[in-house]
């Protein structure tokens, strides 16, 4: 088996005073958030915004997984909607200690490069700050994580720095070299 080295960059923003908001874009977009847990709408966001970028570790995740998961206290999925279309994501995953994980967020190939991933992130960030106001629950918001990798869009990277994300730490490990699972042929002209 042929596997490749991929790079993961943990990066991380301790109080909420380091967030850099990026400006919203022009026109009709909104960020909602999804609150009926719908383990359909999130396999179609997941597997929609990281078809080109290789997520695959929740593509066999049944029903009942999924369902799980999304009712875990705290746990929230962010959508961003162009002119009512779904566009892209953020979903948050509270740790320990009043940590708070960005476990996914990105664009559906389509959009991106118009200016909503900067916005999307800064409003998932902000939302990931005041988790514990939403579920009383849950520890206040201590510090906020996330981390890409080399397999990730070409300007991930880039986007959380100039939110004030900084980097903690960095892994090389080599994975199986295996094509992405999508998006479909011709769906987004690269």
């Amino acid at each position: 088996m042929t596997t490749i080295p991929v790079t993961t960059w943990s990066l991380e923003q301790t109080a909420p005073s380091d967030l850099l908001p990026a400006p919203a874009p022009e026109g009709d977009v909104r960020v909602v958030r999804a609150e009926v847990p719908s383990p359909e709408f999130s396999r179609f966001l997941y597997a929609s915004v990281g078809g080109d970028i290789h997520w695959t570790d929740r593509l066999g995740w049944t029903y009942a997984r999924w369902q799980e998961h999304l009712t875990r206290p705290g746990v929230e999925t962010w959508v961003c909607y162009d002119r009512g279309t779904p566009a892209g994501y953020v979903e948050l995953t509270p740790g320990e200690e009043g940590s708070v994980e960005i476990e996914y967020f990105g664009l559906i190939p389509a959009f991106r490069g118009r200016g909503i991933g900067g916005h999307l992130l800064s409003y998932g960030t902000a939302r990931a700050w005041d988790l514990g106001e939403r579920w009383p629950e849950l520890p206040p918001t201590k510090r906020v994580w996330l981390h890409t990798c080399s397999k990730d869009g070409e300007h991930a990277m880039a986007n959380y720095q100039r939110r004030g994300f900084r980097l903690f730490d960095t892994e090389v490990a080599e994975e199986p070299a295996a094509p992405t699972p999508g998006p479909w042929p011709g769906a987004y002209p690269v």
